[in-house]
């Protein structure tokens, strides 16, 4: 299990968040009508190794959107901010 270090309530359970996805990826602007960008960007995933950003939401909590960089092999957590602080 995870543990993530809200920076609001503190150390907690990952059962007390919610995934959010991938914070590395960029959304395609909303006039974009090609199929395949769309395609791409819901179904084509990297499978990295090493560090990766990755939004979760603090629901059972401070009802707070993080922003968590966790390394993908050990799943260590790095780093926790709040999205909103990142720019997001």
């Amino acid at each position: 299990m995870l543990r993530i270090d809200c920076p609001f309530c503190g150390l907690r359970d990952e059962t007390e968040f919610t995934y959010g996805g991938d914070a590395s990826r960029t959304r395609p602007p909303l006039d974009e009508t090609r199929a395949e960008v769309w395609n791409d960007y819901v179904y084509q995933r990297p499978n990295p190794k090493g560090l990766h950003s990755e939004y979760w939401f603090h629901q059972h909590g401070c009802r707070s959107w993080l922003k968590i960089t966790r390394d993908m092999v050990s799943h260590e957590i790095t780093a926790v901010a709040y999205a909103k602080d990142t720019g997001e």
